[in-house]
């Protein structure tokens, strides 16, 4: 599965779900489970997130990007 869920942690920083393959669940379903309830998120392509992992700690997300669901 090339699709991530991301979402921004309590500090700021980008929280990265990456589903399993062959888990049985849809990728809504992953992130109403795995999400923090409240926490708005995206599901994205894997290719649109930095290919640098260097700096993985420095990445950031605009809330306002966070549009397609919140954590259960």
């Amino acid at each position: 599965m090339r699709k991530r869920i991301i979402y921004r942690t309590y500090d700021g920083g980008v929280a990265v779900i990456t589903p399993a393959p062959g888990c049985g669940l849809t990728l809504e379903e992953i992130a109403a489970k795995d999400v923090p309830t409240g926490r708005p998120y995206r599901i994205l392509d894997a290719s649109e997130l930095p290919a640098d992992r260097e700096f993985r700690a420095a990445w950031t997300v605009d809330e306002a990007d966070l549009t397609d669901g919140v954590g259960a």
